[in-house]
């Protein structure tokens, strides 16, 4: 018997979501035959058989979450039982009551700190959290923690758990309540109401990339100070520019203002690196990143998802326009790879073609800064006394107020509604 465990899937993925079986128990089996469709907090994965052979067993249904490491189907291949990977240890190690014993300091003030990851894994492998010796910044419970402590591993004496290092702080319980997953005060999550008593209802399950969104906003929401900078840009002569440009070239890739905009959105960047970075939580730190990955939010027909645009500082306004085009169809065709839609540092969001007047986006965590753009639409506006008809653009920057503040936003967005006015500086930038 073979036991065929969830492997690794990329840097930074620990769990996916069971779309489709493509086989049931009792089905035989070659190499490479495809057993299962799972959707990561990145894409969607069909992962190939490794052996010939039987279906003995499916471990879990369509809708549920495996975690890295996990068994995720059993094949008889012929070959015998599977010796497990990692022989037990011994139920108590020598090291563990010494290790235990200096993570206590952290656990009294309350729950063990830990991501919400890393307790939903604890759960899928049936691990105590309380019971995991952290190494942690601060006695805090990593995923390779709850990884090590489920095959029966000790925690490795270094860091912050050495014995010659400095002991645990006592964290007080206003700073262990904010660092816990789930204990944020004041918030109370109370049970829905009995719909079905008012009338029929729906209930369709919460899965695949409605769920990860779900969960990515609420992430988002929850940790991040949210402020939001709004402005228009005269886009008149750009729209102009742009459709001289298209008519010259009809069978080059799409000259929208979405290209345009993301030119001067890394030529904005470069000018406020506060926009470009990430806010490290546990280090207090903030990362400064020097290249420029532009993410565009997508509409794929099953969810909402961000392709990026990698090293958009290096590339052309019709490069742009050529990778921008490619990603939204094959996010429309859900033909996205993993490394596509990673290592964003500054998302775009448009949804100026389905209307709407104006927007105030959530930031895509970690990245700290948002763009929206609404409908570009013709607008009465004042112009040296004078009324005059203009193409106005609606611009939202949302942004973390922990790494910027309301005049750095008011500089951004003015410098950014500069360029998008005058073609002239766009073709400076390329």
């Amino acid at each position: 018997m073979f036991e065929f465990k969830l492997p690794d899937l990329g840097e930074g993925i620990h769990e996916a979501e069971i779309l489709k079986w493509h086989v049931k128990a009792g089905d035989r089996i070659q190499s490479d035959d495809p057993l299962v469709d799972v959707q990561t907090d990145k894409a969607t994965v069909t992962i190939p058989s490794p052996r010939t052979g039987i279906i003995a067993q499916l471990n879990g249904k369509e809708g549920d979450t495996l975690v890295v490491g996990q068994v995720v189907l059993v094949i008889d291949d012929g070959v015998g039982a599977q010796a497990p990977a990692v022989a037990p240890a011994p139920a108590a190690p020598p090291a563990a009551p010494a290790l235990v014993a200096a993570a206590a300091p952290v656990e009294v003030a309350g729950p063990v700190p830990a991501a919400p990851a890393t307790r939903r894994m604890a759960r899928e492998l049936g691990v105590d959290i309380n019971r995991v010796p952290p190494t942690g910044l601060g006695g805090r419970v990593t995923a390779e923690d709850v990884k090590r402590f489920a095959e029966g591993g000790a925690a490795p004496v270094s860091g912050a758990l050495a014995p010659a290092a400095t002991p645990a702080r006592v964290m007080p319980p206003a700073e262990v309540a904010a660092g816990a997953a789930g204990r944020i005060p004041y918030l109370d999550i109370e049970p829905l109401p009995d719909f079905e008593a008012e009338g029929p209802v729906e209930r369709v399950p919460l899965r695949g990339i409605r769920r990860k969104v779900a969960r990515k906003m609420t992430t988002s929401a929850i940790l991040v100070p949210h402020v939001a900078h709004m402005d228009e840009a005269d886009v008149t002569e750009l729209d102009a520019f742009r459709k001289r440009e298209r008519e010259k070239q009809k069978d080059g890739p799409p000259l929208t203002l979405l290209v345009f905009v993301m030119k001067a959105v890394v030529a904005g960047l470069k000018a406020a690196p506060s926009f470009n970075a990430s806010v490290d939580p546990f280090k207090e730190e903030i990362v400064y990143k020097h290249y420029y990955n532009i993410g565009i939010a997508a509409d794929s027909g099953r969810g909402l998802v961000v392709p990026v645009v990698h090293n958009a500082g290096c590339k052309s306004i019709r490069n742009l326009a050529s990778d921008i085009d490619d990603l939204a169809r094959r996010a429309r065709e859900d033909k996205l790879t993993v490394k596509e839609m990673r290592g964003g540092t500054f998302t775009i969001t448009n949804i100026g073609p389905l209307g709407g007047t104006a927007m105030v986006p959530i930031i895509n965590y970690p990245e700290v800064a948002i763009l929206g753009m609404g409908r570009a639409q013709q607008k009465p506006v004042v112009r040296d006394g004078q009324i005059v008809i203009r193409l106005m653009l609606p611009l939202t920057l949302a942004f973390d107020h922990r790494v910027a503040d309301g005049a750095d936003a008011a500089r951004f967005v003015t410098a950014l509604a500069r360029q998008i006015s005058d073609p002239n500086l766009l073709l400076l930038e390329s």
